[in-house]
């Protein structure tokens, strides 16, 4: 059978496909401490309890025909005050686009800036980007992060890179490290952007930030999420936010999205969804148009679930680092934010299907976040994960580290 050309080249997820094998073994029957998966269980982490009665009431009110392509003017007027509120910027309602979740924004936004050969700019390890310059047809231009950057991309590695990209695609708080921007990195990154559109000429295609902050309101202690046109004004021109429910609220099955950046941009990317029909659900908007308008029961819901979350992160943090005083070949990095741990297990062979097959641990490596550079660095994710559970695992884990302990040579 011969199809297009995208269909013969274009892969499966790595994520999904090492996600879905991990789902298979438990199906069978095995006992999998499964920290692969970037979602939440809604028994240990449901949804906001106002948010899930708004969704039940609207379909009660039979909130059930199409809403307007661009979002509800409600629910985008209730995005604007939070924005307002959340990040001090202002943004009107026609500058707001709502999608089905984040990620039919972000496959907009590359569509309507990336033409077929251009450059686009994204850090490794990072979520999907790969994925998208193939869909796009661009051309790749990958920057190795380091650990010692805690994985973000910084202005330096970037700079070398920069003329003539259309694109630079950030995430942060990033996938899959659970690291951030400081003020002060994202600042000089965003100079960049800035000087570089200044020098190219008046018809030349401008490059922009495509800034994925989907986890932004899941910062730890002592982390602040920054954001470029705070840091930055002058790269508002440029700069195209992603942001969504599903992460922040635990709602990754409810799909509302939103975008933000320039009106002439966020104006194509509405005509690109509006053929592909990616519009969040009438109920869906209403109810979480309802949930911001109530910023009492979004602080609420906020601090307890970050409390839980930042919990399963610190006490496996604490013990990898326990583990590496005791001579184990392992690290980490603090936890930052979001709902994932980096942690390096420096062991001889496949250590991800080690651990899955020897002590029923799910992990999933940096190299299927297109990492070539960071082998042996791990995303642990804590979203399905039982406290009583923690300490279970973490034997497991020492036992394997144990059992492949390197010999102490005299």
């Amino acid at each position: 059978m011969k199809l297009s050309q995208l269909a013969e080249s274009i892969p499966g997820s790595a994520i999904l496909a090492f996600g879905n094998a991990v789902k298979e073994r438990i199906r069978q029957g095995q006992k999998i401490y499964n920290l692969t998966i970037g979602d939440f269980d809604p028994s240990v982490f449901p949804i906001p309890e106002l948010l899930e009665e708004a969704i039940i009431d609207a379909y009660r009110n039979r909130q059930t025909n199409y809403p307007l392509a661009e979002g509800n003017i409600d629910l985008r007027e209730a995005l604007s005050s939070f924005i307002k509120e959340g990040q001090g910027l202002y943004y009107p309602p026609a500058d707001i686009l709502v999608a089905a979740g984040g990620r039919p924004l972000i496959y907009a936004a590359y569509q309507v800036i990336v033409d077929p050969g251009d450059k686009v700019i994204y850090p490794v390890p990072s979520w999907n980007n790969n994925y998208y310059v193939q869909l796009t047809k661009g051309n790749h231009c990958r920057i190795e992060t380091r650990p010692e950057d805690h994985f973000m991309p910084v202005a330096e590695a970037i700079a070398p890179h920069i003329k003539d990209a259309v694109l630079l695609a950030l995430c942060s708080p990033q996938n899959p490290t659970g690291t951030c921007y400081t003020a002060g990195q994202l600042q000089e990154v965003c100079r960049l952007v800035v000087d570089e559109n200044e020098r190219r000429a008046p018809m030349q295609k401008k490059l922009y930030i495509l800034y994925d902050q989907i986890y932004h309101l899941l910062t730890h202690e002592g982390s602040v999420h920054a954001d470029p046109v705070s840091v930055c004004p002058e790269v508002r021109p440029y700069c195209i936010y992603a942001d969504a429910v599903s992460k922040a609220f635990a709602a990754t099955g409810v799909r509302v999205g939103w975008g933000y950046g320039p009106a002439p941009v966020i104006a194509k990317m509405k005509a690109v969804l509006s053929h592909v029909g990616a519009w969040a659900p009438m109920a869906e908007q209403k109810a979480v148009t309802r949930f911001l308008q109530n910023p009492e029961a979004v602080k609420t819901f906020l601090i307890g679930f970050k409390s839980e979350i930042y919990q399963r992160l610190q006490q496996v943090y604490n013990a990898i680092r326990d583990f590496k005083q005791e001579g184990f070949p392992v690290d980490a990095i603090p936890p930052q934010a979001s709902i994932y741990l980096s942690i390096k297990i420096d062991i001889p062979g496949d250590v991800a299907a080690l651990l899955l097959d020897e002590a029923g641990i799910a992990i999933l490596p940096f190299s299927v976040f297109g990492a070539a550079q960071c082998e042996k660095w791990y995303r642990l994710s804590v979203g399905t994960c039982r406290k009583e559970l923690i300490g279970l695992m973490l034997r497991a884990l020492k036992n394997v580290l144990q059992s492949h302990r390197k010999p102490e040579h005299a």
